[in-house]
């Protein structure tokens, strides 16, 4: 039978099924997205998917480990950044090593890394694919903040850490998912899509949580 062809007869095949299949779980989620829908979307045969990708779980893993890295990469070389200008790093140092590569991708203007941090949103909610893809791609380099973070705050406890870990979470994944709902709230005042002030305001917030829950910097 031979392999499989995109029916334009061109183009970086993977990266169009995975850059349809990313539009389309962000917007719908995993559930309400088969692997047709992604043909289509793709403009691929339906039988390319399987080639490359196998069945729709290890799709929508591929989907989502291929920018988790390179976020991964851009957090950790920011915090490696900050540590060779002061060891132990001051903790809002911290907290923008770790959030401001997040604005970096939502203001790109790549539409896929947009389409990402909608998929981020998701999965980081739901109580089925959070546990599952947020610890197999994120939990390994998250752990190089958590020592980061207990050598700025030495006198909090580590179960505090991770709450106010947790709490920042939740704070990413409303600005992630750029609902709108602060435009409505606000009567205009603020917008969704006004990354750059929802990550000036986000920091100094995480940074005051973190110092009244694990106590004084020193």
């Amino acid at each position: 039978m031979g392999r499989p062809r995109s029916r334009d007869g061109g183009g970086n095949r993977d990266t169009l099924i995975l850059d349809a299949a990313e539009r389309l779980f962000a917007y719908h989620g995993y559930d309400a997205v088969t692997l047709r829908a992604v043909a289509g979307e793709a403009d691929v045969d339906l039988a390319l998917i399987g080639y490359y990708f196998g069945a729709k779980q290890k799709l929508f893993d591929t989907v989502f480990q291929r920018r988790a890295r390179i976020l991964n990469e851009d957090r950790l070389a920011a915090l490696a950044s900050a540590r060779a200008e002061c060891d132990p790093i001051p903790l809002e140092k911290i907290i923008e090593a770790y959030l401001r590569p997040l604005e970096m991708a939502q203001e790109s203007e790549d539409q896929g890394w947009r389409n990402y941090c909608a998929l981020l949103a998701y999965v980081n909610t739901s109580p089925v694919w959070g546990p599952v893809l947020m610890s197999r791609h994120f939990d390994g380099p998250m752990e190089a903040f958590v020592e980061a973070l207990a050598a700025a705050l030495p006198r909090a406890e580590r179960a505090d850490l991770y709450w106010c870990y947790h709490f920042m979470s939740g704070a990413m994944s409303l600005t992630f998912a750029n609902t709108g709902r602060i435009n409505v709230m606000s009567g205009g005042l603020c917008r969704s899509d006004d990354f750059q002030t929802a990550y000036d305001r986000m920091i100094p917030f995480v940074v005051a949580g973190f110092e009244r829950v694990c106590g004084p910097l020193k």
